[in-house]
């Protein structure tokens, strides 16, 4: 059998000083991650390489601060979450994007909490953490026996409604196209069309009920989300 190679995630770090530099290279060690560097200057060099980053984050600070709407942009075109460094009377003034998992921390946070923040980003766990069930409000999900439960009552899924709905919870706040969701969910030998997607949407809408319903929002001319905000 041919070896697969296993890509690490690549990460972006753009600051218009050192001052965060240090800090971040420290807790950026403790992922298996690729990290670029660079000023504002370089953004669109960072952003154009092959691979693109699973995460940037941006000291979006002083003179950095206008190039605040140019990263989340490039961010957004590629499906990357971001991490913004702001000064706390910045916070006021910050609107985090929707379509991509975003979050800020404010200048001088300790290493500790720009750790979990970026961990939660990557989309990986701590230590010790399990990850074999997702809750929301009364839903929970059992990655491991494929199993949902509702007000403590199981809910009969289809194989790939519950593929559908746990791909999306697993990845809140992010929009997905329907031809997306066919090659997470169905796979990249499935043929038929993608609004095969809205029958499966509809399909889990009803039997997850109203409450629950809400989160998994329609983007109109794009496709859908799992709100978790």
């Amino acid at each position: 059998m041919p070896v697969r190679t296993v890509m690490r995630k690549r990460v972006i770090f753009i600051a218009n000083s050192l001052d965060n530099a240090y800090k971040f290279r420290q807790v950026l060690a403790e992922f298996d991650v690729d990290i670029a560097a660079g000023s504002t200057l370089q953004t669109k060099r960072l952003f154009s390489q092959d691979t693109p980053p699973a995460l940037t984050v941006f000291e979006a600070r002083g003179s950095a601060w206008p190039n605040l709407e140019e990263v989340q942009s490039l961010a957004e075109n590629c499906g990357c979450a971001l991490l913004l460094i702001v000064d706390s009377q910045d916070i006021a003034r910050l609107e985090l994007p929707n379509r991509i998992p975003c979050d800020f921390v404010v200048y001088g946070a300790i290493e500790a909490e720009c750790s979990a923040r970026i961990r939660r980003l990557l989309g990986e766990t701590a230590p010790n953490e399990t990850r074999d069930t997702l809750v929301v409000d009364n839903m929970t999900i059992n990655l491991a026996t494929y199993q949902v439960i509702v007000a403590d009552e199981p809910v009969d899924f289809t194989y790939l409604e519950y593929a559908l709905l746990s791909f999306l919870v697993q990845h809140p706040n992010r929009t997905f196209s329907r031809d997306a969701l066919l090659q997470n969910v169905w796979g990249f030998d499935y043929y038929g069309g993608s609004r095969t997607v809205d029958v499966h949407v509809r399909r889990i809408r009803a039997k997850l009920g109203p409450a629950l319903a809400q989160y998994l929002e329609t983007v109109r001319g794009v496709g859908y989300l799992w709100n978790s905000q």
